[in-house]
């Protein structure tokens, strides 16, 4: 089993929020895939990564969670290209790794 997180910002690059219509999308797409999703949503998380050595970025989140028998490590590249099209992101951050389902 693999448990697989998608980092997705709230906001825009001109600092306003993105549509909620979006957001519903991608839960109903992945969850008709893997059958159910967990989000992370109550309040939101704060990433901070350094771009230059004297600018720090910081950015709003939300994590999607999915668990998937196979990682599909091709449909996983291109959805995330897909969503960064979307959200007009440089990057969207989804990692997966293998956990043992008690």
């Amino acid at each position: 089993m693999h448990l697989i997180q998608i980092f997705l910002p709230l906001i825009e690059k001109e600092k306003k929020g993105f549509s909620i219509n979006l957001y519903t999308a991608i839960r109903k797409e992945l969850t008709d895939k893997f059958g159910g999703i967990t989000t992370y949503t109550r309040s939101p998380a704060t990433g901070l990564w350094k771009e230059e050595a004297d600018e720090t970025v910081k950015d709003e989140i939300i994590i999607y969670e999915v668990m998937a028998e196979y990682l599909d490590k091709e449909w996983w590249q291109n959805y995330k290209q897909m969503l960064e099209q979307q959200f007009q992101q440089k990057e969207i951050i989804i990692r997966a790794w293998e956990i043992d389902v008690l």
